[in-house]
């Protein structure tokens, strides 16, 4: 266990969402009291307190939580949900399983294969699968496995069909680290987890393929990226992160992607940390991020 999971043992995170009213956090301090838990942090939100939706997020100690989780399962299920809350509840020192899907572009790749190897990021690997085998040697000297998937042509069924095997039961999310390829809806209906995707543009400025050289022809004076859930509609999904890059009228295609690949390695970095650490809540098409 590295020291950032050690650092976690017997901590829990507990995250509420639903209609805001009143005696929700006095509700939820108190259950946790009862059970023996101690509160290390607390987060909250609403969108409007007057008939909105609240948001929290609760970190708490809890001496042998793991014998204790189900006792405090239970307390959650009979003290919120008659308010209409939904709630989920972690164990912080179980790391989340990720799943990096990649291309030839190796500069997010490497970046998260690195800061796990560091332990920043609170997760396991246990793959990474590529449409081409140039990054096959770099992610095996991680002592990461490697699974090379071609996907060739307008009918991608096949592929697909292999990665959902790949990961079946295997993973908690999966990171697609610049992977050159549109998931069908199908896919994403299988697949039964969350799905963070890094695209090379500030959305929703510049959709889709080849957004470099669409900045380039606009002129513009930023440049950006965006670290987002992927849906069935293209890059649409809801933003957790995003970042930007000065640039001005001297700078090339090339030189703007050598910009922006800076931009991307940090901000899918910090979206993958935030996920791992159950930091993100989606509501609709929106986040709340508690970072």
């Amino acid at each position: 266990m590295s020291d950032v999971l050690q650092s976690m043992r017997d901590q829990a995170c507990l995250i509420v969402s639903g209609p805001d009213q009143p005696g929700i956090v006095a509700s939820v301090a108190t259950l946790i009291s009862r059970n023996g838990g101690n509160i290390v942090s607390l987060d909250q939100y609403t969108d409007n307190p007057e008939g909105g939706h609240f948001f929290q997020r609760v970190v708490f100690d809890r001496p042998f939580l793991v014998g204790a989780l189900p006792e405090i399962e239970a307390d959650l299920e009979q003290t919120l949900e008659p308010l209409g809350m939904q709630w989920r509840l972690t164990d912080r020192s179980k790391p989340k399983r990720m799943a990096i899907l990649a291309s030839t572009a190796d500069h997010c790749l490497l970046e998260l294969l690195w800061r796990h190897r560091r332990g920043e990021l609170p997760v396991e690997i246990p793959m990474v699968i590529a449409n081409h085998s140039t990054t096959s040697a770099d992610v095996r000297s991680f002592g990461i496995p490697f699974h090379l998937v071609e996907s060739t042509g307008p009918d991608k069924s096949a592929a697909e069909a292999t990665i959902l095997k790949l990961l079946s039961d295997k993973v908690d999310f999966i990171v697609l680290a610049r992977y050159m390829q549109i998931l069908s809806t199908e896919f994403l209906n299988s697949v039964g987890v969350p799905v963070i995707n890094i695209h090379h543009s500030f959305l929703p400025a510049f959709i889709g393929a080849a957004p470099y050289r669409k900045a380039k022809e606009r002129g513009v004076k930023l440049i950006g990226a965006t670290a987002h859930y992927v849906t069935a509609e293209l890059d649409e999904g809801p933003i957790i992160e995003q970042d930007v890059a000065r640039v001005d009228h001297t700078h090339s295609t090339a030189h703007l992607q050598r910009r922006g690949a800076y931009v991307e390695r940090a901000v899918l970095s910090r979206a993958v940390e935030w996920h791992a650490e159950d930091r993100v809540v989606r509501h609709e098409n929106q986040t709340i991020v508690f970072a």
